[in-house]
């Protein structure tokens, strides 16, 4: 599963506020990862075992890892596989993001995924005849939709939601607290979030992690951000990595080449309207690195994206936030 590493920050009250309605907090595991609910309602419900249903069933549409998931059966080539309206709405954001930002985003990098050891697949071994033949097998055009089947130019083609699923499965679990009358609350999942509404008249409050390369080190904060009903993830290769033979090798592959993204950004935080486009959009910028992902910014403001990058330059980390961000975060030292 793809990291996006940002922490719920700030859950608290703050002091002087009269008449607070009651916050309650569900929790759970799904997805490889740990999901959190908070939410603001008179009324707690009973929404866990609802939620953890609808996760349950976004793994038999989306994920890689459940071998009678949805996609999994496309990806086997199976006959007659029937997308459901999950699967649908994941295939056509990603064909949109796709079209976008030109192929650097792109679900078809199954192959070369599992190749890095990334996916479910065993790890091969890498060299640049086998990244050559994998990457003919990479490009999003090769696949469409027709009567609710995924039509594939090459059966070898190998689909892969990783950028983008735990962002729609956020959308999905607000969606469904949307349904239910609750209209205050934050939304995490593996990092990915959405806060709709308030904490009791005051914005929620989320932190975004340093880009700290050491694994299994105590998580620090680089910014704080206040979002009001918008969301954010973030995306980068800081986290999950590996080293082999002195060289680092991270999980976000580069459609142009087949290999890891060796870019300027060490993590991209995205604003979106929704989860999904964050959670794409970030893996995107990563690939693109800083200069391109500024000019992609001011080619396509009507996405309405918001952005925060640490990056490196001389050595040295900097960050770069765009016009919108800049009333939101606050940077800590």
């Amino acid at each position: 599963m793809k990291l996006c590493q940002v922490m719920m920050f700030s859950l608290l009250w703050l002091s002087g506020c009269k008449d607070k309605a009651a916050i309650h907090k569900i929790s759970g595991e799904a997805q490889g990862t740990t999901w959190h609910i908070t939410y603001i309602s008179e009324n707690p419900g009973k929404h866990k075992s609802a939620i953890e249903s609808i996760l349950k069933e976004l793994d038999l549409s989306l994920s890689t890892w459940v071998k009678s998931s949805i996609i999994c059966r496309i990806n086997r080539n199976e006959k007659d596989v029937l997308i459901n309206s999950y699967f649908r709405d994941v295939f056509l954001k990603s064909m949109e993001v796709s079209d976008k930002t030109q192929g650097l985003f792109d679900i078809t990098v199954g192959p070369l995924v599992n190749a890095w050891g990334f996916g479910p697949a065993k790890k091969l071994s890498i060299n640049s005849l086998t990244i050559d033949s994998l990457r003919k097998l990479v490009g999003y055009r090769m696949l469409k939709l027709e009567n609710d089947k995924v039509i594939k130019a090459r059966p070898e083609i190998n689909i892969d939601f990783n950028a983008i699923a735990q962002g729609y499965s956020v959308d999905v679990l607000a969606a469904y607290l949307d349904r239910h009358g609750v209209h205050n609350y934050l939304v995490e999942l593996g990092g990915e979030l959405i806060a709709k509404g308030s904490k009791n008249q005051d914005n929620w409050t989320v932190g975004i992690d340093r880009p700290d390369e050491v694994q299994g080190a105590e998580r620090k904060l680089q910014a704080i951000v206040q979002l009001e009903n918008r969301a954010l993830a973030t995306s980068g290769n800081y986290r999950k990595f590996y080293e082999e033979d002195g060289m680092k090798y991270a999980h976000i592959i580069d459609p142009r080449t087949g290999y890891p993204a060796k870019q300027n950004i060490l993590s991209a935080t995205v604003l979106a309207d929704d989860a999904m486009s964050a959670d794409a959009y970030a893996t995107a910028f990563m690939v693109m690195g800083l200069d391109r992902a500024k000019e992609f910014l001011q080619e396509n403001k009507d996405l309405k994206l918001d952005v925060f990058f640490v990056y490196a330059e001389d050595g040295k980390w900097k960050t770069f936030q765009s016009d919108g961000m800049k009333n939101l975060i606050k940077e800590v030292n």
